[in-house]
């Protein structure tokens, strides 16, 4: 089912910019603190460059043809490659919607001394972004500028109250332990993230060109202020913890608004977009209804989960979509494919290059490489769709008969 209803600029700039205003970015950028303050900002603004980048190509493709960020995926890789990858990005939003609560509900629990308990705050939390899904895309235009808005003035109070004191550039001891390039590829990671849902917000614009645009370059300026602010931070309280962040602000009440806005403008994005890639196996379900279920899933998740594994669920994110849409974009800007065909059902030439791509990404996981991970992967992946669609194109003119 397609949203009809078309966004102008100005409300897919504030939607983006309020998708990178979260605690789980404040929280990216705070493991960045073993490299200090200098070297650290070098690797969020790197990383951050990368990101909007490839942000901006997949947003492009889905706003041109009104397809959803994964329909967008059948011009490559044909209805049922697809169906793959809308299990894949089924999984990562239920992961991230997840992670988002869990993040909320750590920060809520340690902000608030009249109520300890992070089950009651994922559960809360959780009921807010149900709310906001009900509500629906065409009815949050107003409610999310005023959201946004509040958010950011939150936000910049947050990051006085972090830097007026100043930050201390000295590297940590343990600052092996955080390798340039890994935090490059952590950087490039979180927009990366965005990249399976994009143009499920992208296809509604009025003005493909500038809404896409405006789309990227709000959420990485937006997501880079984030970083700074966590990374300053970290180094600030020396602790990476969130909660202990937060407490260490004194904000107070402006801590709490800061969690729950966040939280709930972007972890919205999170599941709607995971109720879109359910309709993208079946026309006949409900976006809305999908996303409410992938809430509901979400916040039991947050119960039970462990957040530990929090890096390595970024770099599985990375591993997945990365070569993903290499090979899209490759097919779309270089190739000039397109069009879906529709009767395209797999494409499993493109499917073993993304396969390649995979395995390649998490070899490159070992290197520290200054761009990161995702640039070079992504790189290789294009030079190698590149090859193999024009060695079959000369073996198909070779057995092409003869006039």
């Amino acid at each position: 089912m397609k949203n009809t209803e078309k966004a102008g600029t100005f409300g897919l700039g504030m939607l983006w910019f309020g998708a990178a205003v979260s605690i789980s970015e404040i929280l990216t950028g705070a493991l960045l603190a073993p490299l200090g303050f200098a070297k650290g900002l070098l690797a969020i603004l790197i990383g951050h460059a990368v990101g909007c980048a490839i942000l901006w190509g997949a947003g492009y493709i889905g706003a041109k043809g009104n397809l959803s960020a994964i329909e967008s995926t059948r011009i490559s890789f044909g209805k049922y490659g697809s169906y793959l990858f809308s299990v894949l990005n089924v999984i990562q939003l239920l992961g991230w919607t997840a992670v988002m609560i869990i993040n909320g509900a750590k920060a809520m629990d340690a902000a608030t001394p009249f109520l300890h308990s992070e089950t009651v705050w994922s559960l809360v939390i959780g009921g807010l972004i149900a709310v906001w899904i009900l509500v629906g895309i065409k009815n949050l235009s107003k409610v999310s500028t005023v959201a946004v808005g509040a958010l950011f003035l939150l936000t910049l109070l947050l990051g006085w109250t972090v830097f007026r004191g100043g930050v201390s550039n000295t590297v940590p001891v343990d600052s092996a332990s955080m390798p340039f390039g890994a935090a490059v590829e952590l950087s490039v990671t979180m927009p990366l993230s965005w990249l399976p849902l994009i143009s499920d917000y992208t296809r509604t614009a009025k003005h493909p060109q500038k809404g896409t645009a405006v789309s990227a370059l709000c959420y990485t300026a937006g997501s880079s202020i984030m970083y700074v602010i966590g990374l300053g931070a970290a180094l600030y309280t020396g602790s990476d913890d969130i909660a202990a962040i937060l407490v260490s602000a004194g904000l107070g009440m402006a801590a709490l608004l800061i969690v729950l806005l966040s939280t709930v403008t972007t972890t919205f994005l999170d599941a709607w977009s995971g109720g879109v890639s359910l309709a993208n196996l079946n026309s006949k379900i409900s976006e809305k209804w999908s996303a409410l279920l992938i809430c509901i899933v979400g916040a039991v998740l947050a119960v039970v989960m462990d957040i530990n594994q929090y890096e390595n669920f970024l770099y599985f994110i990375g591993s997945v979509f990365a070569p993903l849409f290499a090979v899209l974009m490759t097919d779309y800007f270089l190739l000039h494919i397109t069009q879906v065909r529709q009767d395209q059902r797999l494409n499993g030439r493109n499917l073993a290059v993304w396969a390649v791509g995979f395995v390649l990404y998490r070899l490159l996981m070992r290197i520290d490489c200054p761009l990161g991970t995702s640039l070079p992967t992504m790189i290789a992946v294009a030079l190698l769709c590149l090859a193999v669609h024009g060695i079959v194109h000369v073996f198909s003119q070779q057995k092409a008969p003869l006039k």
